[in-house]
């Protein structure tokens, strides 16, 4: 393969090497999921729930976009 495709390849893709990359070092995609436990107050349960209704998104949907934020 010539150079100038590899590199193409690599600039293209440049996301998906490095997440490889990450996951040889830690045996973790960025884009698994994984199960916690948290404690949250039951205010701030409530509230997630009435967003989870009326936006139709789960609960981890709404933390995640929020975090990202």
């Amino acid at each position: 393969m010539e150079e100038k495709n590899i590199k193409k390849i690599l600039k293209k893709y440049k996301e998906l090497f490095l997440a490889l990359e990450n996951y040889d070092k830690t045996g973790e995609l960025p884009y698994q999921r994984k199960r916690i436990d948290i404690t949250l107050s039951a205010k701030t349960i409530n509230k997630l729930k009435d967003i989870k209704e009326k936006t139709g998104k789960s609960i981890s949907e709404i933390i995640e976009e929020k975090i990202e934020k």
